[in-house]
């Protein structure tokens, strides 16, 4: 198995992993620009990239998402609820859903709060074991914090969805669990990021500050520490979304 991060100037994160041996890939949370550079490393490992897959609708930066599955036709990716939102066909992705690379294998979890459409994605190499290795937590849950909640409803109802993505889809994981992230410090995707790009379950159910509170407390600590919104955001995610040029 392979496996790379990439990091942006605005601590955005993106990953290339895949199996070398059978020649497949998958590329997560493309950020426009970068297209070539993740063809570029499909072409040095000698691999075909299966599947380009966006956690969720960005509302930071422009998706190079749906360029990149064009230039290496392969499907586009995001969870099934935005195939009614977005102007472009997608390959709608259901939770529990395994997606199969050779020996390496992604299952994904809905995990809405941050948006309504958040994924996080468990990765196992099955030569290893089919235990997942590794979690890509997408904007769910960050190092030393977690999505915030003002990006898809009312704050405090995507608070209430996120607390329950949390406690019931990724803290039950084993503590040992590595998790990355879609974003490190310097993003407004989040409060209190840490510019450490990854981490585990074990440990951030230990520092992450919003994992051992209450459901109340969570819900008003997270909308009560809300960072300003991304500039441009109406046209970014627009055009995420296909509706403008």
């Amino acid at each position: 198995m392979f496996f790379q991060q990439r990091r942006g100037d605005d601590g955005t994160l993106s990953y290339f992993y895949g199996c070398g041996g059978k020649g497949f890939a998958v590329a997560v949370d493309v950020v426009a620009g970068d297209e070539e550079w993740f063809m570029a490393e499909a072409r040095k490992a000698a691999v075909r990239i299966s599947f380009v897959i966006d956690t969720h609708i960005h509302a930071d930066h422009l998706s190079g998402g749906r360029s990149l599955a064009a230039l290496a036709e392969a499907p586009y990716c995001m969870h099934e609820s935005d195939e009614d939102q977005v102007q472009f066909p997608i390959r709608g992705l259901k939770d529990g859903e395994i997606l199969e690379t050779g020996n390496v294998i992604t299952q994904v979890l809905h995990t809405p709060g941050h948006t309504p459409d958040s994924l996080c994605l468990l990765v196992s190499d099955i030569r290893r074991s089919k235990a997942p290795w590794f979690a890509l937590t997408g904007d769910t849950l960050f190092v030393g914090g977690v999505g915030r909640p003002d990006l898809g409803g009312t704050p405090e109802e995507m608070a209430a969805k996120l607390y329950d993505s949390l406690q019931q889809k990724l803290l039950p994981l084993p503590d040992d669990l590595e998790i990355f992230p879609g974003h490190a410090a310097g993003s407004v995707c989040g409060a209190g990021l840490s510019g450490k790009p990854s981490s585990t379950i074990g440990f951030e159910k230990r520092w992450d500050p919003y994992l051992s509170m209450d459901r109340m407390t969570f819900m008003h600590e997270l909308t009560a520490n809300i960072p300003e919104r991304p500039a441009e955001m109406a046209r970014i995610v627009a055009s995420n979304l296909g509706r403008v040029a």
